[in-house]
Order: structure tokens, then C-alpha cells, then sequence
């Protein structure tokens, strides 16, 4: 594979924006290093443009028609190589060099197949990037599903975030989908996205950007979504201790205020734990989740998800240095997987805190166990929480820029959503890290 070409721009008529990602796109794909021809594009687009989410679709295919497939949706903001556009009127795109025989584009309509090849094809799905409505009903158990469909069950990708439509858009084979019928190829609701096969060399790390704030518990009581009792003592007792607060006397209003600043890293029950036990870091098993209410009466906390006596509960907090150092980790983490000189020969199979999914990313992307020379990150996805931005990072496309820094100028394109997808579970507060990979230095 070789450099997949990106573009990205600002401004208030989305055509004006489409034009000047148009011309980064083609002085790139004129350049040797860059992929001339590719047929697979990636469309981010904040929702500013929501509502003209169909003509830009169409404006860009008919500007790129060698690019027969797109998949993408919008976000409250949009990401590129070394900057974010936030709450603003923009878009990103990516263009992947990825062989016609190793992808194919889905939707609701034109969904992924089982473990059987695709038919007529005989493509089989090893990983999929996906993207999902936030109000899609069973949303956990479609994502649980999707997975299943895969030969890896690795998911990489997020929700949709908007404050006018959340749209997706998914074209496959010059405009048609095998099931797609007249579809337009922008869809709202439900799940779409790109399913890649044992070819295509990925690599996928989570970030978590909340930090434990007291131990990690045992859930042994609770109905639908409320903790009622954590190692046997009450669960509301439990947080306010470990919040050192308390909600008796004249004014509870301060306590609250913890109480609103604080939420709940989950762990299901038989999964390992992978974060430290007690205050230090989550890994990738834990899902955040809002503490969403107290009662009182049964001294439970609420929380917005669903629990089980059996799983583990950490409560935490957001917190900037932890978010920055452990961006920095999946990074390094990444960076050294792609450093032949660093590798052991089980490197792309071992673990470190946020291996225990990643492993199977690994193996699923289709690279070997033995250091390979000359590998290179031919293009990125970053997905990250809508939450975090910037300002969480310390300034405007700062969370960008420490990509940057640690991996270098790679073409990377991707979304702030409202909520992040990896592995089969649905994340809140992290971002996903997700590179390809060229493992044939004589392909370019």
C-alpha cells in the first residue's frame, strides 16, 4: 500500500470546503509516495453540514469517480493529520489504497454477511470499522453481533454525534450495493461502515481518558441500572466515602458537585481486570459510564448502563494529565509494534494494559508474528469522544498534535463521537488509534 492521500478545510459553505479538500486530495494522489488510484474513501463531516450531507456525497464522487466506494458519518467535529475542527462548518477525508478484493462496504440495508464469504466474492470480514447511531434500540447487542460476523471480532469506529442529522453515509461499487437499490448511500440510523479482509495490516489501540479515584469493587447487588451494593456494603455509602463527602447536614450542594464530576469505570463480570486495582489506570476492559442518580432510600447509585452483580466498579473522574499520558502510551505502544529493531518475535501477539483486545487486532490485521523490515503507516482513523477535544489536551487540536508528535506525519482522518466503538463494546471518554499498515516495502 502506499500513503493514502487525505484533505481537510473550514468554511461556511460546504462547497467551498469540498473544493479545497478536493485540491489537497489530487496535488497528493500526483505525488509518488501517494496512492494514484484509490477506489475506498473515508467522509467525516461535522454537522454543520448535516443537512447538506447528500450533495456533498454526490459532489465528491462526481469529482473522484474512481473512488467507487465511501463510508463515513458526521461528528460534532472532525479530525485530520495535526488539527481538529471543532464545533465549526468542516469536513475530512481519506482516500485508502486498500486492494479492491480486501474491503466491502456495509449498511442496514446491505449488511455484512456471516463468517460465509460474501457472495460471489468469497470475502471474508477479519475486523470492520463501524459506525452506529446513538439511538439504534440493542445497540450493545448489534455491536456484539457485528463482531460475530468477523473473523477476529474486532470493531474499531463510533457513534454519530449531531446536534441537526445524524447521517452516515455508505456507497458500495460505483454507487450500488449488492441489496442497496435505490438507496442514495446517506443513511440515518442503525449501523454501517467497512469490513477488511486477513490482507489488510492494522494495528488498534483504546485511550482512556478518565483516571480511578478510589478501588476497584465488586458489584454483589443490583436491579436494571442500579448499584446497590459494592464488596457487600451500600453503594451510595461507598461513593461518598470514597468521594469524602457527605449529603447530611444544612447544604448538599457541594457534595453533589463531586457527585456530578464523577463516573463509573464498569467491568463485566469474568472478564480480568486489566487496570490496577486500586488508584492508578484503566484498561481497555473498563467502559465509562455517567452517574446518572442517587437513591436514597436504598442507598444505590444509578448509572447509564446496565449491571450485574459480578462485574467490577472503579468510580473516577476526568483528568487532562491522565488523558495526555495515556495517549501518549497507545502511541509509543503503536510506534514500537512498527520498529523492527525493538520487536521480539511474539511482539504482534503479546500484551501490555490494553492488549487483552488488542491482541486480536493484531492477528486480525493479517500481520505475522516475526518482525517484518520496512513497515510503515500508510494512513490513521482516530476516533475520539466528543468530551475530550482540545481544551481537555490543553489547547485548540492539542490531542491531535501529540499524535503527531509520536507517530509522525501520517495521513489521518476521523470524528468526534458520542460514544467509541473497539473491540465489541461501546466506550465513553476514550479516543481509538487505528493505523494501516504497508508490510511490503517492494509494493511501493
Amino acid at each position: 500500500m502506499k500513503l493514502f492521500p487525505t484533505g481537510h478545510a473550514t468554511h461556511p459553505q460546504w462547497r467551498m470546503a469540498a473544493a479545497l479538500v478536493l485540491a489537497q486530495l489530487r496535488a497528493q494522489m500526483a505525488l509518488p509516495d501517494y496512492a494514484a488510484a484509490p477506489t475506498l474513501g473515508l467522509l467525516y463531516i461535522t454537522d454543520h453540514y448535516g443537512n447538506d450531507a447528500q450533495a456533498l456525497l454526490d459532489y465528491l464522487s462526481g469529482e473522484l469517480p474512481e473512488v467507487t466506494d465511501w463510508s463515513g458519518t458526521v461528528g460534532v467535529g472532525v479530525s485530520a493529520n495535526n488539527a481538529e475542527y471543532f464545533d465549526e462548518p468542516a469536513l475530512s477525508v481519506m482516500l485508502l489504497d486498500v486492494p479492491a478484493d480486501q474491503y466491502r462496504v456495509f449498511s442496514g440495508v446491505a449488511p455484512l454477511p456471516t463468517h460465509a464469504p460474501h457472495p460471489g466474492s468469497g470475502f471474508v470480514a477479519h475486523t470492520a470499522l463501524v459506525h452506529a447511531d446513538g439511538r439504534t434500540p440493542e445497540l450493545a447487542e448489534l455491536l456484539t453481533e457485528m463482531a460475530a460476523r468477523t473473523d477476529t471480532g474486532y470493531l474499531f469506529g463510533g457513534l454519530s454525534a449531531s446536534r441537526t442529522s445524524s447521517v452516515q453515509f455508505a456507497v458500495g461499487g460505483d454507487g450500488n450495493m449488492a441489496g442497496q437499490g435505490g438507496a442514495s448511500g446517506v443513511f440515518d440510523g442503525g449501523l454501517s461502515g467497512v469490513a477488511f479482509g486477513a490482507g489488510v495490516a492494522l494495528v488498534s489501540r483504546v485511550t482512556q481518558g478518565c483516571q480511578p479515584v478510589g478501588a476497584l469493587r465488586t458489584i454483589t447487588a443490583a436491579q436494571d441500572n442500579v448499584v446497590l451494593a459494592l464488596d457487600g456494603e451500600p453503594a451510595l455509602d461507598v461513593l461518598l466515602d470514597t468521594l469524602q463527602v457527605s449529603l447530611d447536614g444544612g447544604d448538599p450542594q457541594p457534595a453533589l458537585r463531586k457527585v456530578r464530576a464523577t463516573l463509573a469505570g464498569l467491568v463485566s463480570a469474568g472478564e480480568q481486570p486489566q487496570g490496577q486495582r486500586r488508584t492508578g489506570h484503566f484498561g481497555t476492559d473498563t467502559r465509562v459510564r455517567h452517574i446518572v442518580g442517587l437513591d436514597g432510600s436504598r442507598r444505590g447509585v444509578a448509572l447509564a448502563d446496565h449491571v450485574e452483580p459480578g462485574m467490577h466498579l472503579a468510580f473516577c473522574q476526568r483528568n487532562v494529565a491522565a488523558a495526555r499520558a495515556d495517549l501518549m502510551r497507545i502511541c509509543a505502544e503503536i510506534r514500537e509494534e512498527l520498529s523492527p529493531e525493538e520487536l521480539e518475535p511474539a511482539s504482534l501477539v503479546s500484551s501490555s494494559s490494553a492488549d487483552g483486545e488488542m491482541a486480536a487486532a493484531n492477528s486480525a490485521s493479517g500481520a505475522s508474528a516475526a518482525p517484518q523490515a520496512g513497515r510503515r503507516i500508510c494512513g490513521a482513523i482516530y476516533v475520539s469522544c466528543s468530551g475530550r477535544g482540545g481544551p481537555h489536551f490543553g489547547g485548540p487540536s492539542a490531542e491531535l498534535q501529540i499524535v503527531r508528535h509520536a507517530l509522525g506525519d501520517v495521513p489521518l482522518a476521523g470524528f468526534f463521537a458520542g460514544g467509541e466503538i473497539a473491540h465489541h463494546h461501546l466506550y465513553g471518554y476514550t479516543g481509538v488509534l487505528t493505523v494501516f499498515v504497508d508490510d511490503d516495502p517492494n509494493a511501493r
